[in-house]
C-alpha cells in the first residue's frame, strides 16, 4: 500500500478503480439523499426546497422537457444546503459531466435569471441577468426560471413525489460523462 501517489503501482490503483465503479453505481443514491437534506432548510419560502425542487421538476416534465431538463430542474437548488452564496454553481458542478454544456451553464446562472424576480428586494439588480443577452444558452435558462423555476412554490400543486424521477436520475448519471465518446478517439 502506497502513502503517496508517486510510490502506487498498477496494482494499488485496481481496486481503487474497481470501488470507484462501485460508487459510481451508487451515485443516484447519493443525490437521493442529498435532496433529501434540502427538506431540513426552512428558509421562509412557501415550500420546502425539497418540495421546491420537486414543484420544478414536475412543471418542467409536464411542459414536455426532455431528460436532462427535467433532472436539472429536480437537483438545480442541491446546493443550498453546502452552498447557499452559490448553490448554482454547486449544483452545474456535480452534474456537468452527465449533461450537455448548455444545460450545465443554465443551471449555474439560474441565480441571476431568478433575480428578476426578487433582486430588487435584497439591493441587487432584477435585469442582472441581460448582461447574459445572446449567450446559446439564454432563452433556455430564461424559460427554465420563468416558466418552472419562479413558479414552484404552490403548496396547493399537485407535485410528483421523488420516486417518479428516479428513472431520469438514472439515465442521466448511468450514462457516460459528457462528451467522453469523442475524447476515446482521440
Amino acid at each position: 500500500m502506497f502513502i503517496s501517489f508517486d510510490e502506487a503501482k498498477a496494482e494499488d490503483w485496481a481496486p481503487i478503480g474497481r470501488k470507484f465503479e462501485i460508487f459510481q453505481g451508487e451515485l443516484v443514491g447519493h443525490i437521493v439523499t442529498s435532496l433529501n437534506l434540502l427538506r431540513t432548510l426552512d428558509l421562509g419560502y412557501p415550500v420546502d426546497r425539497y418540495e421546491h425542487c420537486l414543484q420544478t421538476a414536475t412543471l418542467a416534465l409536464r411542459a414536455g422537457a426532455d431528460d436532462e431538463t427535467i433532472v436539472c430542474a429536480l437537483i438545480h437548488d442541491i446546493g443550498d444546503v453546502l452552498a447557499p452564496n452559490n448553490h448554482g454553481a454547486f449544483a452545474a458542478t456535480m452534474i456537468a459531466p452527465y449533461i450537455s454544456p448548455e444545460n450545465t451553464w443554465m443551471v449555474e446562472n439560474h441565480e441571476a435569471f431568478q433575480g428578476y424576480y426578487y433582486a430588487e428586494y435584497f439591493g441587487g439588480d432584477p435585469n442582472a441577468r441581460n448582461v447574459f443577452k445572446g449567450h446559446p444558452a439564454y432563452e433556455r435558462t430564461a424559460r427554465f426560471t420563468d416558466q418552472w423555476d419562479q413558479k414552484a412554490f404552490n403548496r396547493d400543486y399537485d407535485t410528483m413525489p421523488l420516486e417518479a424521477f428516479i428513472p431520469f436520475l438514472n439515465r442521466i448519471f448511468t450514462r457516460p460523462a459528457w462528451g467522453s465518446h469523442s475524447k476515446a478517439g482521440n
